[in-house]
C-alpha cells in the first residue's frame, strides 16, 4: 500500500509540470486527479484503520457441517430443534450447472469476471431503485454476501459496507472462484431451516438438487433476497414472482431457450414442506431444554447431534397450551375490543397482493391468524389471509358479541353493526371455533403461564411460559416473580399447624390497623369482599380467604416462627420482607416455585426438586446423561417389620428400602401433611375454588390468589398424582379489573388442563395417618360438641390436641378492632 501511495504521488508531480495552471483543460484535469488523491488516500486511510479489525477468511475453511440437537418429550415426539441443518454438502462439480446459471443470472451475472465487487451491479440496482422503487438483481456479488452472512451483521451503516468490500476482495484472494460457489451453495440460508441448496432441494421439493427443473432451481435462488419471506411456501405469490422474473434473466443471457423458457414459467409452484416437523408445539419447554444444554455442553449444542428426552407428556403440553389460550381470550372477550390491529392504506393493487405482502409480515399468534378487511356491511364482513383466501365473517360468528373497551372496570354497548367498529383496511384476528368456523377475535392484552409437575419426583409434565412465544420469549413461568396473594396462605397455615393451633383454632376475622408512623399512614388491610366474618375457624378462614385472619395468625405465631418455615417448601427466607404483608403473599414467587411448594401437600410432605431433561443421547445413541431426581419413598419411613419364627429358625420379611440418596427428604410431619390437604380440599368443596367441582372429584385440592389491583390471579392445586399452578395477569402489572379473581381468571384454566389430565384416573384419596383423631366440635367454638348437638360437625385433630381443640381457647379471641404497632409492619 505504501509504495502504491508514492507512485500515485509522482505521477501527480508529473502531471502538474505537463499542464499549466493557468489553462482550462489543466485546471480541469488537476480537480479530478486531486478528487482521485483524496478518494485514493481515504480509501487507504479506512483499510489500514479497518483491515487490522477484519476477521480471518481462511475461517471459511473451518466451518464444519452440523447435526441440530433435537429435543423430545417423553412418549419421543419431537419439540424442538436447534442447530444448522446441511444434510449432504456438495463440491464445486455436483453442483448442476443449471443451477449456477440460475444463481448468477440473478446474483451475480459478471461473477467470473469482477474481483469480488462490482461497481456495474451496485449502479445496475442503483437504477433498478429508480425506475421501479426495488431491487432486483441485487447490487452485492456472491462473494459480498458470502463476506457478509459469515462475517457481519445486516445493519446499514457505512463501516459495514466497507468492511464487506474488504472481506470481499480477500476472499477472492484466497480462493478460487470454484470454491467460492462451493461455500456459498453450501452454507448460505435459503429458508424454512434450509442451509444449503442440497438442503434446501430436500426441504421445498423432497428431492435431490440434481432432479429439479430450472423453475425450481430459479425459486431456490429467489429465496435468497429474503429467505423467511420470499421462499415459496411463506409466500407463493411473491416466490412465484420472483422466480419468473429469474428465468426472464435466464432467458436474456442465453442460458434458457424460448420452449423452455415458456415451459418452465407456466409452470405451477410444486413447492411443499418436506422438513422436520414438530410433534408438538412447545416452544418454551424447547428453550428451556436448549439452555440448559447449552450451560453444559457449551457450543458443541448445536453441532453434536445430541438427542434431548425431556418429562413432558405430548397430550398434557397441547392441553396446557389449548387451556392457556383460551382462558385468555375468555378474559379478553369479558373486557371488550381494544380496535384493529392497524388499518392498511388503500390497496394499490385489485386483488389486494400488496396487502397480502403486508399480512405476510404479521406473525398468527395462539391460534389467532390476521387478516385485512376488504368490505364491511351491516350485519357482516369480508376478510382476506396472507394466502390470498377470503371469508366472510358473519354476525353470529363473534361479531354480535363486540363491546368496546372503555377500561379494566368497564365495557360500552354492544355495536349494532359491523360499520361501527370496523372499516375497509382493517387488521383484525380470526380463529376457528368447535365448529370449524372462523370467528371474530383479538390477541388477548394479559399474560398466563401454567405449571404442571408430577408431585411424586418432581418432573415436569408440562409448561407455558405465555400466550405465544413469538410474541415474547419471556417465560412467566420460570422468571415471572409475582406476588402469589392468598395462594401463599397454606405456608403461613401449615407453620401455624405446627405450633400448636388445629384446624378448629378460632381466629378474629374483624379490623385491624397497622400504625405506620415512619410514613405517616396507617394500613388498613380488607378482605376481597371487603366484609368480616367474626369469629372463624382456621378451616373456614383458609377455604374462605379471609385476609385478616392471616394477619392476626401471623401476628400471633410470629414474624419468625413464619420464616423458618419457608425455606424447605423452597423459598430464601432471608429475602422476604419482615412484616405482617407477608401473610397476605406480597413476596414475589414463580409459578414453578408455587408448584414446589404445593407438591409437599399432595405428595404427603416430601419436597422434591423440579427437572425437565431426563436424558441425553450422543449422535451414536450412547447415553451421556440420565436425570436421578429424589422420588418419594413412603416405605423408606416404615417401622422395620418383625421377625417371623419358623422351625428352620428366624425369617425377615423383605426390607423396606433404606434411605438413599435419591430418596426425597421430609419436610413436614405426615400428620401435618394430612390437616392441610383435607383443609384445601375444602376450599374446592366449598370455598373460593368450587369451581372445579365440575371435575366431578373428590382429590382435588388447592388455593386461589388474588393481589390488590388486582394485578396478579392465580391457582395453585392438585391431586395427589398432579400438582399444577397457574398465573393469569398483565407483564406491566397493572389491573387486571375489580371483578377479576383468581376463581374468575385463573381456575378455569386450571379446571381445563386438569380435567384432560385427569381423565379416566380413579379417585386417590390419603391414608390417614396413625396419630390423627376425628371428633365431633362445635362450629362456632371450635370446641368439642356438647351430647345432642344438632349443628355439630367433625374435625381432624394431632392426637395430642384432642385436650385443646382451640389455640388458646375462645378466651383468647382478639378484640373486633386491633391497632398493631408499627413495629409489627
Amino acid at each position: 500500500m505504501p509504495y502504491n501511495l508514492q507512485y500515485f504521488a509522482n505521477l501527480l508531480i508529473r502531471i502538474e509540470k505537463m499542464f499549466s495552471k493557468k489553462s482550462i483543460l489543466g485546471i480541469i484535469l488537476w480537480l479530478l486527479l486531486t478528487g482521485l488523491s483524496v478518494t485514493l488516500v481515504t480509501t487507504a486511510g479506512l483499510y489500514l484503520y479497518l483491515a487490522p479489525k477484519l476477521p480471518s477468511v481462511d475461517s471459511l475453511r473451518q466451518v464444519q457441517l452440523q447435526t441440530p440437537l433435537r429435543i423430545y418429550s417423553s412418549d419421543h415426539k419431537l419439540i424442538g430443534e436447534f442447530g444448522e441443518q446441511r444434510r449432504t454438502p456438495l463440491t464445486y462439480e455436483q453442483i448442476p450447472p443449471l443451477y449456477l446459471k440460475a444463481l448468477l443470472s440473478a446474483e451475480d451475472a459478471e461473477f467470473f469476471s469482477h474481483h469480488g465487487v462490482s461497481l456495474k451491479g451496485m449502479l445496475r440496482a442503483a437504477s433498478q431503485i429508480l425506475k421501479s422503487g426495488a431491487i432486483q438483481s441485487g447490487g452485492s456479488t456472491i462473494t459480498q454476501q458470502l463476506a457478509r452472512d459469515f462475517f457481519l451483521s445486516r445493519d446499514q451503516k457505512f463501516t459495514r459496507k466497507i468492511n464487506e468490500i474488504l472481506l470481499s476482495v480477500q476472499i477472492e484472494r484466497r480462493f478460487t472462484k470454484e470454491e467460492i460457489l462451493e461455500l456459498f451453495n453450501n452454507k448460505m440460508f435459503f429458508g424454512k431451516g434450509a442451509y444449503g441448496i442440497q438442503s434446501a432441494a430436500m426441504i421445498y421439493y423432497g428431492k435431490d438438487i440434481t432432479q429439479l427443473t430450472a423453475a425450481e432451481y430459479a425459486s431456490i435462488v429467489g429465496t435468497l433476497a429474503a429467505p423467511s419471506k420470499l421462499n415459496p411456501l411463506a409466500n407463493p405469490k411473491r416466490s412465484m414472482a420472483r422466480r419468473n422474473w429469474i428465468l426472464g434473466r435466464m432467458f436474456e443471457l442465453g442460458h434458457l431457450d424460448k420452449d423452455a423458457y415458456v415451459a418452465n414459467i407456466t409452470s405451477p409452484n410444486t413447492a411443499s414442506y418436506h422438513g422436520t416437523q414438530f410433534d408438538v408445539d412447545a416452544p418454551f419447554i424447547a428453550e428451556m431444554a436448549r439452555q440448559e444444554i447449552l450451560d453444559n455442553f457449551g457450543q458443541a449444542t448445536y453441532t453434536d447431534g445430541l438427542k434431548v428426552f425431556t418429562s413432558v407428556d405430548s397430550k398434557l403440553q397441547l392441553t396446557a397450551q389449548q387451556a392457556v389460550i383460551k382462558g385468555l381470550v375468555d378474559y379478553d372477550k369479558r373486557h371488550g375490543y381494544r380496535g384493529p390491529e392497524k388499518n392498511f392504506t388503500e390497496s394499490i393493487e385489485p386483488d389486494f397482493t400488496d396487502w397480502q405482502d403486508k399480512l405476510q409480515d404479521i406473525d398468527s399468534l395462539g391460534g389467532l391468524e390476521p387478516a385485512a378487511v376488504l368490505e364491511v356491511k351491516e350485519k357482516s364482513i369480508i376478510t382476506m389471509f396472507a394466502n390470498g383466501e377470503q371469508n366472510e365473517i358473519t354476525w353470529e360468528q363473534g361479531l354480535s358479541d363486540v363491546r368496546p373497551y372503555i377500561n379494566e372496570n368497564s365495557r360500552g354497548a354492544a355495536y349494532v353493526s359491523a360499520a361501527k367498529f370496523l372499516k375497509k383496511g382493517d387488521v383484525i384476528r380470526l380463529n376457528k371455533n368447535t365448529d370449524n368456523q372462523w370467528v371474530f377475535s383479538q390477541v388477548p392484552a394479559a399474560q398466563s403461564a401454567l405449571v404442571s409437575i408430577d408431585p411424586e419426583d418432581g418432573a415436569i409434565k408440562a409448561l407455558v411460559g405465555g400466550f405465544d412465544f413469538k410474541q415474547s420469549h419471556y417465560n412467566r413461568a420460570t422468571q415471572g416473580f409475582r406476588q402469589p396473594g392468598s395462594s401463599f396462605k397454606p405456608l403461613i397455615y401449615t407453620a401455624a399447624l405446627e405450633n400448636g393451633y388445629t384446624p378448629a383454632s378460632i381466629i378474629n376475622d374483624a379490623p385491624i390497623v397497622i400504625e405506620n408512623t415512619g410514613s405517616g399512614k396507617d394500613w388498613r388491610p380488607e378482605n376481597d369482599d371487603g366484609k368480616f366474618m367474626g369469629p372463624v375457624r382456621l378451616r373456614q378462614a383458609l377455604y374462605r380467604s379471609r385476609n385478616l385472619v392471616s394477619i392476626r395468625l401471623l401476628q400471633m405465631m410470629g414474624i419468625q416462627t413464619a420464616l423458618d418455615s419457608f425455606d424447605r417448601f423452597g423459598f430464601n427466607s432471608k429475602e422476604f420482607t419482615r412484616d405482617l404483608t407477608m401473610a397476605l403473599g406480597t413476596h414475589e414467587a414463580t409459578p414453578l416455585q408455587m408448584v414446589t411448594a404445593y407438591s409437599a401437600f399432595a405428595n404427603g410432605g416430601y419436597k422434591i426438586t423440579p427437572y425437565l431433561i431426563t436424558r441425553i443421547e450422543n449422535a451414536k445413541g450412547e447415553i451421556v446423561f440420565e436425570a436421578k431426581p429424589h422420588k418419594v419413598c413412603r416405605v423408606c419411613e416404615e417401622p422395620l417389620p418383625t421377625p417371623i419364627y419358623t422351625e428352620n429358625g428366624v425369617e425377615m420379611p423383605p426390607l423396606p428400602n433404606s434411605n438413599n440418596e435419591n430418596d426425597a427428604p421430609r419436610i413436614i410431619d405426615k400428620r401435618i401433611a394430612y390437616l392441610m390437604d383435607s383443609m384445601l380440599k375444602d376450599v374446592v368443596k366449598r370455598g373460593t375454588g368450587r369451581l372445579a367441582l365440575q371435575l366431578k372429584r373428590n382429590d382435588l385440592a388447592g388455593k386461589t390468589g388474588t393481589t390488590n389491583g388486582p394485578r396478579d390471579t392465580w391457582f395453585s392445586g392438585y391431586s395427589p398424582k398432579v400438582a399444577t399452578s397457574v398465573w393469569v395477569g398483565f407483564d406491566q402489572n397493572t389491573p387486571l379489573g375489580r371483578r377479576e379473581f383468581g376463581s374468575s381468571a385463573a381456575l378455569p384454566i386450571w379446571i381445563d388442563y386438569m380435567g384432560v389430565a385427569l381423565d379416566g384416573a380413579p379417585d386417590e384419596l390419603p391414608r390417614q395417618p396413625d396419630g390423627i383423631v376425628t371428633l365431633r366440635i362445635n362450629p362456632a367454638t371450635g370446641k368439642p360438641a356438647l351430647p345432642g348437638d344438632t349443628d355439630a360437625i367433625f374435625e381432624v385433630f394431632l392426637g395430642e390436641d384432642t385436650g385443646r381443640t382451640s389455640a388458646g381457647g375462645n378466651d383468647d379471641i382478639i378484640e373486633e378492632q386491633t391497632t398493631l404497632p408499627d413495629e409489627l409492619f
